[in-house]
């Protein structure tokens, strides 16, 4: 028999950590954006903490549920993309990578914070909150760390992609460019492949044991 508290307990360890890890991702963006001249994401509503404005039903839904009832499986998603209007940037290539930028050094700023959260669950030393802090602390410091290295990758349109494209010279960017159409794709085929998993690892679990290590939780 489904036991309701405990399925809502867990649904809110992962949940909570991955509505705040794709939201502060996305308007990281925008704000960064707003401050290099581009008011798009502001003048659109997107410049709000508030989850549904930014949730992309099919990717930050369907397909991480799918990949969550497989068996062994590597959670996969995406939030709706922040709008940018790369010409109103006061210097459009370099800021362009800047704002790309933003996303996922928000994500390693949210892992530090989940480990204080973490941290301040052991201090606390309560009977059901501090493994409940303990657990919601260690999956926002994985899900934001897996967030963000997986972004960085060099695959346009990914962040690490926006990045390259834009620190290029022009012309050799528009070559890269042309990757676009198929950057889902390719990271999708990693993913299948298991490939993805052995790409990002070494990353992920090098700044989580930094970050454990720095916070006295290793």
């Amino acid at each position: 028999m489904l036991d309701l508290s405990d399925f809502l307990r867990q649904l809110s360890i992962w949940a909570i950590p991955g509505i705040f890890a794709i939201t502060v991702h996305e308007v990281s963006h925008g704000y960064v954006a707003r401050l290099l001249g581009d008011r798009t994401a502001e003048m659109v509503g997107r410049l709000t903490l508030n989850p549904l404005k930014h949730v992309d039903p099919m990717g930050t839904v369907i397909v991480p549920l799918i990949m969550l009832l497989l068996p062994g499986s590597f959670i996969f998603g995406w939030a709706k993309p922040v709008p940018v209007a790369q010409h109103n940037l006061r210097n459009p290539r370099r800021d362009m990578a800047i704002v790309a930028a933003a996303g996922p050094l928000s994500n390693i700023v949210m892992a530090v914070i989940w480990a204080l959260v973490a941290k301040a669950g052991i201090l606390i030393g309560h009977e059901w909150l501090t493994p409940w802090l303990v657990n919601v602390g260690a999956v926002g410091i994985l899900f934001n760390l897996v967030l963000a290295v997986v972004n960085l990758l060099p695959v346009p349109p990914l962040d690490g992609g926006r990045v390259v494209s834009n620190l290029l010279p022009a012309g050799v960017s528009g070559k890269f460019d042309r990757i676009e159409p198929y950057g889902f794709m390719i990271i999708i085929g990693l993913l299948v492949f298991g490939v993805l998993g052995h790409i990002i690892a070494p990353p992920v679990y090098f700044l989580r044991g930094l970050i454990l290590t720095v916070m006295g939780l290793g």
